[in-house]
């Protein structure tokens, strides 16, 4: 059976071996965005326009990411509440381009954070938590932004190549 992408269009699978119909995705998704959104001066200023499928960084800092775009929310040990949505978002996006090389992690991973952290107190966080959020992404999060730990595209069903 054919499925629609994001954007309307048909996609009519991918064959595998001996006929078989195969699809390609990454896992670890909890959220998708439905409408594109702007995140106007963020601070994060790349030295040219990063323009992904989903996610664009001008020379302004404002960060828009595409309706369709998908993130996993806050990670770790906490709670996805509505005051953590639009920081797990923004920090997701700048951590992907980090992850894709668009961005220099070395540079970019602190600017990063401390928007997370802002984001979270401006949706009305406790000043306390948006701390210790922002303390647990300077501790454990430097994995996610590692251009070495981009998501694996996985195939299904069993059987199919890449």
């Amino acid at each position: 059976m054919a499925g629609r992408g994001v954007d309307g269009a048909m996609n009519p699978g991918r064959s595998g071996g001996k006929g078989m119909k195969c699809i390609a995705y990454n896992g670890g998704y909890k959220y998708q965005l439905k409408e594109e959104y702007t995140f106007a001066d963020t601070g994060i200023i790349p030295p040219a326009t990063i323009t992904t499928d989903f996610i664009v960084l001008d020379l302004a800092g404002n960060l828009t990411i595409a309706k369709g775009y998908a993130w996993d929310g806050p990670s770790g040990p906490t709670i996805d509440t509505k005051n953590f949505m639009r920081g797990s978002l923004a920090h997701d996006a700048l951590y992907q381009l980090m992850r894709e090389k668009h961005l220099d992690h070395d540079t970019y991973r602190e600017a990063a954070d401390r928007l997370l952290q802002r984001l979270c107190k401006e949706d009305g966080m406790w000043a306390l938590r948006a701390w210790w959020v922002y303390q647990g992404v300077r501790i454990f999060g430097d994995p996610a932004a590692d251009p070495a730990r981009n998501r694996p595209v996985v195939r299904a069903p069993d059987g199919c190549e890449g």
